[in-house]
């Protein structure tokens, strides 16, 4: 089968960090560390089922991995060479005797790799339903590797075929469009940090950054949490227009510290150095980029006891003042894919929900999937991710189909 697989090079990787420093936007093919190749496909283990892949898309972990960008302390975390690709749509192919799976089947792939995969014992947040937070992910029967695109064994989307744990298939309704489908990986990530930080009535969330998980972010607040209030942080004008389609009270393009304090609702204390301290302002400040620019912000403008939720990767940030942290008592947290919430009293495993909120038919979902190309040209599919000022890019996505 084809495949694009990535094989680990340091001197790569490291001069890659240093290349996209420079030309953060430009995808360089001949620099990355991946290739088109012809590959045997071998399950992991009797019970996983083959799947026939059909859609994938392209996350900002895929761009991190290829710019050099991502934490070295996660290292542990993968396992390479590796297929590209966990936002995966498919098909099963072929079902073990016994399986619950039947082919022909339409499927997403939960990415996660957790101590059920591995053969293992729960770990305690498995047996709490955060698998997202598995202690095993280097241990068992499978190589290291937290979820599947990023792991030596258990293959990954970008290719013609790959093989998945039964536990970690969820069926997609026959009304769903793939296009509509291939979502649920990012809807998920965001809707995750949402479950377990859902504004109340009249409260204030700003979403900061407005790509693919910004725009879900503030369209599943605006669904499960309607008495609240979004302020939306975009970038550029296509951003913008995509988030008050999906129904931002307030979209702001790369706005000033005083233009977001005023946007929600907080009064400006002038300081002498520093660029101004807001008093008061959102209940809830969800960061979708991970600068060190927009931790200060977040920290900036919550209020006494505001929730600061870091969605977007980050690694090494710097020069940030955290004295807002220790004089406001914030509350500041990370979110790292998805496991179980709760919602209207009930338990739910996001994954399930993600794909149930996408086959409503009232899930305003136009224009997210803005890009699709076939397998062999994935250059131009990375090109187009990594501008998205050029493309207007918001999720790209290899078509197996093609």
């Amino acid at each position: 089968m084809q495949a694009l697989v990535y094989t680990q090079s340091i001197p790569r990787y490291l001069l890659s960090r240093w290349y996209y420093l420079f030309c953060p936007r430009r995808f360089w093919p001949a620099l990355a560390s991946i290739r088109l190749q012809e590959l045997p496909l071998h399950p992991p283990a009797p019970d996983w089922v083959i799947l026939r892949n059909r859609v994938c898309g392209i996350c900002g972990s895929d761009l991190r991995l290829l710019k050099g960008a991502e934490s070295y302390l996660l290292e542990p975390y993968a396992s390479f060479p590796a297929v590209l690709g966990h936002e995966v749509l498919a098909e099963v192919a072929e079902a073990p005797p016994g399986s619950a799976w039947r082919p022909g089947e339409r499927v997403v792939v939960e990415p996660v790799l957790p101590c059920e995969v591995r053969g293992l014992p729960p770990c305690p947040p498995c047996n709490r339903g955060e698998y997202n937070l598995c202690e095993n992910f280097t241990q068992g029967s499978l190589s290291p590797g937290a979820i599947i695109g990023f792991h030596r064994d258990a293959g990954g989307g970008m290719a013609e075929f790959m093989a998945a744990h039964p536990s970690r298939l969820v069926k997609v309704p026959a009304d769903l469009p793939d296009e509509v489908a291939v979502l649920t990986d990012s809807l998920a990530s965001a809707l995750q940090p949402v479950l377990d930080h859902l504004p109340g009535e009249g409260e204030t969330a700003v979403v900061y950054g407005a790509g693919i998980i910004g725009q879900h972010l503030l369209r599943l607040i605006k669904i499960l949490a309607p008495g609240a209030r979004v302020v939306a942080v975009a970038r550029y004008p296509f951003q913008e227009d995509l988030a008050r389609a999906g129904g931002a009270d307030l979209v702001l393009i790369d706005p000033s510290r005083k233009e977001l304090a005023a946007a929600v609702g907080a009064r400006m204390l002038p300081t002498t150095l520093g660029g101004g301290n807001p008093e008061g302002g959102a209940e809830f400040f969800f960061d979708c980029v991970g600068s060190s620019s927009s931790l200060q912000e977040g920290l900036l403008a919550l209020r006494a006891h505001g929730a600061y939720v870091l969605v977007g990767t980050a690694g090494t940030l710097n020069r940030v003042d955290l004295s807002s942290l220790w004089f406001r008592e914030l509350r500041l947290t990370g979110s790292s894919m998805f496991g179980y919430g709760h919602f209207q009293g009930q338990r739910v495993r996001t994954y399930e929900m993600a794909v149930d909120l996408l086959a409503r038919g009232d899930y305003p979902s136009q224009g997210l999937l803005s890009h699709t190309f076939p397998l062999r040209e994935y250059s131009q599919a990375f090109r187009v991710a990594f501008n998205k000022r050029r493309f207007e890019s918001v999720k790209v996505a290899v078509d197996l189909r093609k």
